[in-house]
């Protein structure tokens, strides 16, 4: 890209559309991938996609206390909580790795 004839914009803007498209198809990749959510030892079990939209909910039914109905909400959420956390992982691992600029990334 640098050379003796100096800077290629033509060659930066055929790597910036490369790179466009690989992250274009890993976020449709990561869109169709189902993570898996628990918490309460497992009385919680949501399914998140690679989107991170919540996509099902499965609550065992000891998880429900007539007498403390807030703790379901709270498993519930940590659940969710869970399958986000998962979602990122997975992200970080899917997503094509930005190439050396010469320090132009900030990095």
């Amino acid at each position: 890209m640098f050379g003796e004839q100096g800077f290629d914009m033509n060659a930066l803007l055929a790597q910036a559309q490369a790179m466009q498209s690989q992250i274009a198809r890993a976020q449709e990749e990561l869109a169709a991938k189902q993570v898996l959510g628990s918490a309460g030892g497992d009385l919680v079990q949501v399914t998140v996609n690679g989107a991170g939209e919540l996509l099902k909910v499965d609550i065992k039914p000891e998880a429900w206390d007539e007498d403390d109905p807030s703790t379901l909400g709270d498993l519930i959420v940590a659940a969710v909580r869970d399958a986000n956390k998962k979602v990122a992982i997975l992200t970080e691992t899917s997503m094509p790795q930005l190439p050396d600029l010469g320090g132009l990334t900030g990095q």
